[in-house]
């Protein structure tokens, strides 16, 4: 393929990634104006419960490029069947994982109801049963990943932001649902996602099967998880440490800015999902790849536009996202704040991406010691955020991450660049 084929196959794929998820994710932001129509506190009871869903999720997350490895480098019979036999063993310890964490909330459900405020049990049990799909959704999607099948994999998220949308609207709108309403309509959502998933990776799936090196795998998993999981942190974290902190009629003021800044990295991510499998063939084959340059290219143009025009107009998209709700419009302050920490999230997750494509693992390291100084520096500003005035500690949260977020993306230009390895790297062994 020539450069300019090349080129022209990445912004394709990458324009319908955008759209896709840009399409998904005015569903899932659209969910929140009318979730906003919950009682205050259901409302940033059913908030955190989609951030815990993501810390939830760390397990598969691992998985998701450790199978989009072995998809994109399966080309031979051999691995493609050591390939199928490795991705039902991943669907079958997922479930057996999830039982083992069912049977965990059973023992622990009041005590995690005290910490994050949940008046009904059944939103808690109701997030359980979302957690088999959010654990099974990354398993397939790495897989339709590995094939470069972006237009299943688009799919798959608009089918979840569609669905989680229209349910709850019902649910909320029209039957007066609460927060365990609304974790049915993401049980929904979700469950379309994954019929999709498996309907386009049944080839695989049900392809005949070969033994397959698990050494070689959990070698590999172990980093490939912890990065994810570092990630999600920086990412997610936040919102579950406001919930417990502040009263239940506080919280709910720090989620409408926290939406705005996962729009945007919604808007971006998708860039560096399409760049995976292309940097992991390219280096098994021993080809030069312009996917890195061109990812952090449109990532931080784009980027930038919507950080500056969230800054230039703070309010404006909480008055779009909240027209019903006129109160969290006095959270526009925070919403800068936001919008360019999350700007130097996708930028560096561009760059976690690319090191963990390329077998580089060092920025696994190097993202659980940033997790953990994170949580230890939330820890200890407990008792200055208790006595501060709530919109002053909420932004002091805010400029916490926006550190760290730099930090991060300071560390992953220098083990790109700075160590003195020239970025095309050898992909990493699938184990075959």
């Amino acid at each position: 393929m020539t450069e300019a084929a090349s080129k022209s196959t990445f912004f394709r794929q990458s324009g319908w990634m955008v759209i896709a998820t840009v399409g998904g994710g005015v569903f899932m932001v659209a969910v929140h104006p009318v979730a906003a129509k919950m009682q205050p506190e259901e409302y940033g009871v059913f908030f955190t419960l989609l951030r815990c869903l993501l810390l939830l999720a760390v397990p598969a997350g691992g998985l998701q490029t450790i199978l989009a490895q072995q998809t994109a480098g399966a080309v031979t019979d051999r691995q493609t069947r050591q390939l199928a036999a490795a991705f039902r063993a991943v669907l079958r310890g997922i479930f057996l994982l999830w039982l083992a964490l069912a049977g965990v909330l059973f023992f622990t459900q009041d005590a995690i109801a005290a910490t994050l405020k949940v008046a009904n049990l059944g939103a808690l049990w109701m997030t359980a049963a979302v957690v088999l799909t959010s654990l099974w959704n990354p398993a397939i999607k790495g897989v339709m990943q590995g094939q470069q099948n972006f237009l299943g994999l688009g799919w798959t998220t608009i089918l979840d932001g569609v669905g989680r949308f229209l349910l709850l609207a019902v649910i909320v709108l029209f039957l007066s649902g609460q927060a365990a309403g609304g974790m049915v309509a993401v049980l929904f959502g979700q469950a379309l996602s994954v019929g999709l998933g498996v309907w386009c990776t049944w080839k695989v799936l049900a392809g005949p099967g070969e033994p397959f090196d698990r050494a070689a795998w959990g070698r590999r998993i172990l980093p490939l998880t912890f990065a994810p999981a570092g990630l999600l942190v920086l990412q997610t974290a936040d919102v579950l440490y406001i919930q417990s902190l502040f009263p239940a009629a506080q919280s709910p003021y720090y989620m409408p800015p926290t939406m705005v800044g996962f729009a945007l990295v919604q808007f971006t991510v998708p860039l560096a999902a399409v760049m995976f499998p292309k940097i992991v063939r390219s280096a098994a084959r021993g080809e030069k790849s312009d996917a890195l340059k061109l990812t952090l290219g449109t990532t931080a143009l784009l980027g930038a536009v919507a950080a500056s025009a969230a800054t230039v107009f703070p309010e404006l998209p909480l008055r779009i996202l909240y027209f019903t709700k006129p109160e969290f419009w006095q959270c526009a302050p925070l919403v800068p704040w936001f919008a360019w920490c999350m700007l130097l999230f996708t930028l560096a997750n561009a760059l976690v991406t690319n090191l963990l494509a390329r077998g580089r693992f060092a920025i696994s390291g190097v993202l659980v010691l940033l997790a953990a100084a994170y949580g230890l520096t939330l820890w200890c500003l407990r008792d200055r955020l208790l006595a501060m005035e709530m919109f002053a500690a909420y932004k002091l949260v805010v400029q916490t991450i926006t550190g760290f977020n730099l930090v991060l993306l300071l560390l992953a230009m220098w083990l790109t660049w700075g160590l003195g390895r020239p970025v095309s790297g050898t992909a990493p062994s699938t184990g075959t």
